[in-house]
C-alpha cells in the first residue's frame, strides 16, 4: 500500500471523527436545552427529542466507520488471537473480507432506505426522515475504504497504523 494511500485513508479517519464529535457536541447541546427548557422553563422544545436522535445516529455511524480503520470498534479477537501464525492470518484475512462485504450492504440498502423514506417528514423538524437512513450509506461506503486498506495491508503483512498510536 502505498504511502499516499494510507495518508488519504488517515485524513478520512481524522474527518470522520471530527464530524462524529462535533455531532456528538451538537446533541449534547440539544439535550442541554431540552433539559434547561423542561425543568426551568415547563416547556420543553418538540424538536429537541428529534434533533438528538438525528443528530446520534449520524455521529454513531461515522464514528463506526471510522473505528473499522482506527481499530477502535468492538471485536472478538480471543479466538484469532490464540491460533498459531498461520490461521490466525487467515482468520484476519476472513475478518476484513467479511467487515468489507458488510459494509457494501450497508452503502448499497442504506441508500435504498434513505430513498424509500425521502419523501417522508419529520414533523417536528420538517426535515426528510430519509436523512436518518443516509449515514447508512455514508459509513458503508467508509468501511468498505477502510476494509480494504486493512486487508491489503494484511496481505502484504503489514499493519495499518491508527492515528491515535
Amino acid at each position: 500500500m502505498t504511502n499516499a494511500v494510507e495518508e488519504f485513508s488517515g485524513k478520512i479517519s481524522l474527518l470522520s471523527k471530527w464530524v462524529a464529535s462535533i455531532g456528538l457536541l451538537l446533541m449534547t447541546a440539544v439535550i442541554v436545552v431540552q433539559v434547561f427548557s423542561r425543568y426551568v422553563l415547563n416547556d420543553s422544545p418538540v424538536w429537541a427529542e428529534q434533533a438528538a436522535l438525528l443528530l446520534m445516529i449520524w455521529y454513531v455511524f461515522i464514528a463506526a466507520a471510522a473505528g473499522v480503520r482506527e481499530g477502535f470498534h468492538i471485536r472478538i479477537a480471543v479466538i484469532a488471537e490464540s491460533l498459531p501464525e498461520g490461521p490466525r492470518r487467515w482468520v484476519r484475512l476472513l475478518t476484513h473480507l467479511l467487515v468489507l462485504l458488510f459494509g457494501i450492504a450497508m452503502a448499497v440498502f442504506g441508500a435504498q432506505l434513505a430513498a424509500a423514506t425521502w419523501e417522508h417528514v419529520i414533523p417536528t423538524l420538517g426535515l426528510s426522515r430519509g436523512l436518518a437512513y443516509v449515514p447508512i450509506s455514508i459509513s458503508g461506503v467508509l468501511i468498505v475504504g477502510f476494509s480494504a486498506e486493512q486487508l491489503f495491508a494484511d496481505l502484504r503483512s503489514k499493519e495499518v497504523v491508527p492515528l491515535w498510536n
